[in-house]
């Protein structure tokens, strides 16, 4: 261990706590903050890690992922839902929902609500007038029209809406279960989990809030939000992928989503899952506070040799530009880049890792600070994939001990199942599920 890392750990071991966010406001109010150490000894494998790794760069050394130009009237209709494949935006929300509907009947219900406010929502328009007695349909937060173009919603079904109460036991995808802790995890209750996981993403912040507003307002009653995380994608700076609160960029290699051999082998679901599963997506969300303080106390060389690549650039240590491929062959003792470094554990670029990779979609987040003065900020992991056991959870194990582990605290998140596209104006989130 290096003198930075060993007087890191004394650091943290003498000066602080560990805190995680207290569950958002809401019916059940705001849980207390739990602390914990910031040392956790010899850390294992960290669901924050893959999230870092998956999101800087360390599945393939590809062109950074193209982003969908933001049309008049997104193409809410489809065999997929749109917001899988197009890059991030600027600002999102995801939020996991607790279904309190009664029976199927009630669950249909509230799916069809969802489907038709997305569908508004993000093709726009007028809100319909609901008399001068009335209360206005819409908040108004976006002026008296909704403009079209920007806003994604991305909707998700988790392994709990599949006991007893909707009698879909059988229908259940064939991979999803809940979200089990990494060696290295510290998840909260309040903060893992849910029926339904919905993400909606624009290039404004106000249109997220907006469209979060108007889905809690027409489905209350039969949705009840279990947890929200708030984030944000960073401009380039000054090209290339956006960078992290670590300072590194995010995203630098990724399948292309415009590739649809790529997306069938890797994304869209695969063999052995139901039949009304066609056209959907495993969805793994991680959400990774980083211990900034302690991160802005490591040398710059440090940090490089931890992730594998240049802070700069985002090139990988033994080249030149942020899109160059590792060369580990002419490194086999990883003098150039460690064998523990971070791209070089995520993807060792051995026969067969191609099939690991995994769809990135991942944000910054910043909640201000916790009880004992530290800053609350970190990274809203999100990923695709066609199996979370083959492509996530395999990258996660290769993981396990690496360096960065000592600057993470993965506390919550889920795994979901992101539902087919809604094909038509008859279709609707689910259809095909509840038939």
């Amino acid at each position: 261990m290096s003198d930075a890392r060993r007087t890191d750990r004394m650091s943290r071991q003498a000066d602080g706590h560990r805190d995680t966010p207290t569950r958002p406001a809401g019916p059940g109010g705001e849980g207390p903050h739990t602390r914990r150490g910031f040392l956790r000894g010899a850390a294992a494998g960290t669901v924050g890690a893959v999230a870092l790794g998956t999101a800087t760069g360390d599945a393939r050394a590809d062109p950074p992922v193209p982003s969908y130009p933001s049309p008049v009237h997104p193409p809410f209709h489809g065999p997929h839902q749109y917001g899988i494949l197009t890059a991030p935006r600027r600002a999102t929300a995801f939020v996991s929902f607790d279904v309190t509907a009664e029976g199927r009947a009630g669950l249909a219900e509230v799916l069809r609500t969802l489907t038709e406010r997305a569908r508004f929502l993000t093709g726009g328009g007028l809100p319909p007038s609901a008399g001068i007695t009335a209360p206005p349909t819409d908040s108004g937060t976006l002026g008296a029209g909704l403009p079209g173009g920007d806003l994604t919603v991305t909707v998700g079904v988790g392994a709990a809406l599949f006991d007893d109460r909707f009698g879909l036991a059988a229908r259940r995808p064939r991979r999803l279960t809940d979200m089990a802790p990494f060696p290295d995890d510290d998840l909260q209750p309040a903060w893992c989990g849910g029926d339904l996981s919905v993400q909606f993403c624009a290039d404004d912040q106000d249109t997220v809030l907006h469209a979060l507003r108007d889905v809690a307002r027409h489905t209350r009653g039969g949705l009840q939000i279990r947890w929200r995380q708030d984030g944000f994608s960073a401009p380039p700076r000054p090209t290339g992928a956006p960078r992290n609160h670590m300072g590194f960029k995010d995203g630098t290699a990724n399948p292309d989503p415009a590739d649809p051999r790529a997306m069938d082998r890797l994304v869209w679901a695969g063999s052995g899952e139901p039949a009304w599963a066609d056209g959907g997506s495993y969805q793994a969300v991680r959400l990774i506070r980083m211990l900034v303080e302690f991160w802005d106390r490591v040398s710059l060389t440090e940090q490089e040799r931890m992730f594998g690549r240049t802070r700069d650039s985002g090139a990988p240590l033994d080249g030149d530009r942020e899109e160059d491929e590792p060369q580990y062959a002419h490194d086999p003792k990883g003098e150039i880049i460690p064998l523990d470094s971070h791209i070089r554990l995520a993807n060792p670029r051995t026969p067969g890792s191609d099939a690991h990779r995994i769809l990135r979609r991942s944000y910054n987040y910043d909640r201000g600070t916790l009880d004992n003065g530290n800053l609350d900020m970190g990274l809203l992991f999100c990923c695709y994939q066609q199996d979370l056991a083959r492509q996530f959870k395999t990258v996660q194990r290769r993981l396990e001990g690496e360096p960065l582990t000592d600057y993470l605290v993965p506390f919550g998140g889920g795994y979901f199942y992101a539902l087919p596209g809604v094909r038509d104006r008859r279709d609707w989130y689910g259809r095909r599920l509840l038939a």
